[in-house]
């Protein structure tokens, strides 16, 4: 289908209130005002011609929306008051359910709030303001809708849409949200009642597909849906509108409906739609298109899909600005103009393969390509296996949401009956949770892209020219899939990984990752930087799918957080930390170490030399100096790994402890200028390991710490200039291969 003039009008409009909205929900109201005033005069000097009217009354549209909330926030007294970092007693609604996490402090919720009415000393407000709160405990106590009586600590917030931040000190139950709330809290919980007779991750992917509640999701299940980019499954999105409303009307007509009937009917499901599921951006703008579509029914013919994106998207922007430049929003609507522009044409070339089967190809190409720029940017990786995982899950999406919500309605009235329909929902589900586990496990399942991410825009541009080629020929289409699907299984390494490794040196950026072998597929890992991919790619490159013991020197962000990666795909058996602690990674057990501790595996011995045995926990601040501090002994060679420890702290270390010889030596804190020069001469090492990023803002290494390694003549290897480093043995003695 061709677009038309009006597609090829509201399209750019569409373009223009995206880019304005994206600018203006990071400035301050006068500005959004300043756009409302020249919106308005080139609207009225070309009133004339819609092809210049047109965009300017949506963007004055826009920018009035924008204007008016962010000058609402900044007049605020909760502005104000978080600005003094006071305490207050406010009455608030919860605007979206709360959600858990695990913190460093233990477990918390994160809950969207309206603020009502707001106490300072003497004073009262009554405000309407949107904030962010976060709580310790459960998230059972924050539905939508419901009223709270609140005790907290305010603080500025990030964005020019929110007036504060609370942390929430106590709280009381005012009273429930409206009737329509209430009932929708029940239809969630048939559904996740449906299945709850069974307790794994397929049971928690069903409500998750059906009204976006993916609380009892595992951290692990949601890095293998973003490895495999199925990610968009676990949000409510159009595809499930789609579905939902799919079942409505085909049974509705099949009975002899009207089209008003289908109408109201179709109405009244998009309706309850947005209830059951919350009004969360991902719900609004499903609601939104569905809306669309109901208009075109309406009126008894389709719009043009881009035209009807474009009207979504400036609908979607208008009500709330801030959307543009929230990443579902962005990559639903990528995802949406490529399928729309590329899907069916990509199809038609695929002439030679079942209609259906061109369709479930080109569609997850399409989305995908689309999509690239965003994703990169997201997650630093560019997904190989998101086209398989997509082609392979779409068969079980649909039953898996129409079951569920039969098990969610059944179970209202006939708990005992739901089981039927929900166990279909759970072995559809348990098909796309064993796709994305399969698929993330892939050694090839996605690559990190180091570049910026708009340098993917003409990669894509260019591999969709490919495929296009490609389409038509179907004996090389077929040999390049089989070529890529050969490259992810098994990625080719040519001369990686070394042999007789006695450590690698992951280049995993500003951060630390080191790791050595203990044995084929498994080693022990040392910290993880702070990126999931680096880490991942490096133990991938290295075949380890076996994770003996993963240590966290101590709890900064550029040793622990990459954790995700490490473990993905992987098995951990023990993990070891420090007083300082470190995220909760799964693991077959967990054990804390200090000075005088000695740990074995394999033919690996681990020598505890640091902290000293009566340290407790310790705060942040002095997370650095309460470094765990091992010596390995591999292959007969020492290697001392020092993580940051500072100037005092290294000299602490060699009063405890005369003897720190060892033949390779982890520079402490990437080459800090905090250092003691006396610990290199202590250790006597032949080659120093430096974890750094290039172009680091700290400065990394400091002249004076590579001064030291110079003057006592060590052979300094750095991962901002060489890459990943390994440090073989040839012959008895030491040597370095790079990657």
């Amino acid at each position: 289908m061709t677009a038309s003039r009006s597609d090829l009008r509201v399209v750019p409009a569409a373009v223009a209130v995206w880019a304005f909205a994206a600018a203006l929900s990071h400035v301050r109201s006068g500005w959004a005002f300043g756009v409302v005033v020249a919106a308005a005069l080139v609207g009225a000097v070309g009133w004339r011609r819609p092809a210049v009217a047109f965009p300017a009354v949506c963007l004055a549209l826009v920018a009035a929306c924008c204007g008016w909330r962010a000058a609402a926030v900044e007049a605020s007294p909760v502005a104000q008051l978080a600005e003094r970092g006071t305490i207050v007693r406010a009455e608030v609604v919860v605007r979206e359910d709360g959600r858990a996490y695990d913190g460093r402090a233990g477990p918390g919720v994160v809950v969207p709030l309206t603020v009502r009415v707001v106490e300072s000393g003497e004073r009262t407000w009554r405000v309407r303001v949107r904030v962010t709160a976060f709580a310790d405990g459960s998230a059972d106590a924050f539905v939508t809708g419901t009223r709270l009586a609140v005790r907290a600590d305010l603080e500025p917030a990030d964005g020019t849409d929110e007036a504060a931040v609370l942390r929430l000190l106590d709280w009381r139950v005012l009273g429930n949200g409206p009737w329509w709330w209430r009932w929708s809290e029940v239809v969630r919980e048939g559904i996740r009642g449906g299945v709850d007779h069974r307790d794994d991750q397929p049971s928690a992917l069903v409500p998750a597909l059906v009204a976006g509640d993916d609380a009892r999701l595992s951290e692990q299940t949601r890095q293998e849906f973003t490895r495999t980019g199925l990610t968009h499954l676990l949000a409510v999105s159009g595809a499930n509108l789609t579905i939902v409303l799919g079942v409505v009307l085909l049974g509705l007509r099949s009975a002899g409906a009207s089209r008003r009937m289908l109408l109201l009917a179709g109405a009244l499901t998009v309706v309850a739609f947005v209830l059951v599921a919350r009004p969360e951006p991902s719900v609004q703008r499903a609601a939104v298109m569905g809306s669309v579509a109901l208009a075109g029914l309406l009126v008894g013919r389709t719009g043009a899909g881009l035209r009807a994106l474009a009207w979504a998207v400036i609908v979607l922007l208008v009500l709330d600005p801030w959307l543009a430049t929230r990443p579902g929003f962005v990559l639903s609507v990528c995802a949406t103009a490529g399928i729309i522009v590329l899907a069916a044409p990509l199809a038609r070339r695929l002439a030679w393969l079942p209609e259906p089967v061109a369709q479930a190809v080109a569609v997850p190409i399409a989305a995908h390509l689309a999509c690239l720029p965003v994703v990169a940017s997201l997650s630093g990786e560019v997904s190989l296996v998101a086209v398989f995982a997509n082609v392979a899950a779409a068969p079980a999406v649909a039953p898996a949401t129409v079951a569920g919500l039969a098990a969610g309605l059944v179970d209202l009235v006939v708990p005992v009956v739901a089981v039927v329909p929900g166990t279909v929902a759970w072995a559809s589900a348990w098909v796309i949770v064993e796709v994305a586990r399969i698929g993330a496990a892939a050694p090839g399942a996605a690559i990190a892209w180091p570049w910026p991410p708009w340098t993917l825009v003409p990669v894509a541009l260019l591999v969709g020219t490919g495929l296009w080629r490609l389409a038509r020929r179907p004996a090389l289409a077929v040999g390049v899939t089989l070529g890529l699907l050969v490259a992810v299984l098994r990625p080719p390494t040519p001369g990686w990984p070394p042999e007789e490794v006695v450590v690698v040196a992951c280049d995993v950026g500003q951060g630390d990752g080191f790791v050595v072998p203990t044995a084929p597929g498994e080693a022990i890992v040392i910290d993880v930087g702070e990126e999931p991919a680096p880490i991942d790619r490096c133990l991938t490159e290295l075949g380890i799918d076996r994770i003996a013991l993963l240590l966290f020197t101590h709890g900064d962000a550029d040793h622990v957080d990459g954790w995700r990666g490490a473990v993905r795909g992987r098995r951990v058996d023990v993990l070891a930390e420090g007083p300082s602690g470190g995220p909760d990674v799964p693991a077959g057990r967990r054990v804390r170490l200090v000075s005088g501790d000695r740990v074995t595996v394999g033919a690996v011995g681990l020598e505890v030399l640091w902290p000293r045995s009566d340290v407790e926990r310790v705060p942040a601040a002095a997370r650095n100096d309460a470094s765990v501090v091992v010596r390995a002994t591999v292959r007969g060679h020492r290697v001392l790994f020092t993580a940051d420890l500072g100037e005092e702290a290294q000299r602490g270390l060699a009063r405890l402890h005369p003897d720190l010889s060892a033949d390779v030596l982890k520079v402490a804190h990437h080459g800090s200028a905090d250092h003691w020069p006396g610990l290199v001469e202590r250790v006597g090492p032949s080659v120093a390991l430096i974890g750094v990023g290039a172009d680091n803002p700290h400065g990394h290494p400091a002249p004076p710490a590579l001064s030291t390694l110079s003057d006592a003549g060590v052979a300094v290897w750095r991962t901002d200039r060489s890459g990943t480093v390994a440090v073989v043995e040839r012959d008895g003695a030491l040597a370095v291969s790079v990657r």
